[in-house]
């Protein structure tokens, strides 16, 4: 099964998403029930979500 997880397993405070991969408590949870396109589909979102994390983290608004 294909998944994001870089072993950096901590939920940001403010945006409730994964340091490491970027999903939240409830994908994170229910991975491995999923459908595979289920799956790629919220792999596709992830890139931009840690992206915009990242800029939330580095103006202080997380």
């Amino acid at each position: 099964m294909e998944t994001p997880c870089r072993k950096i397993c901590a939920l940001e405070p403010g945006s409730k998403l994964c340091r490491g991969c970027g999903r939240t408590i409830e994908e994170i949870s229910s991975w491995g029930t999923m459908s595979d396109s289920e799956r790629r589909r919220i792999m596709a979102l992830l890139p931009d979500r840690i992206a915009a994390a990242d800029r939330a983290t580095r103006s202080g608004a997380s």
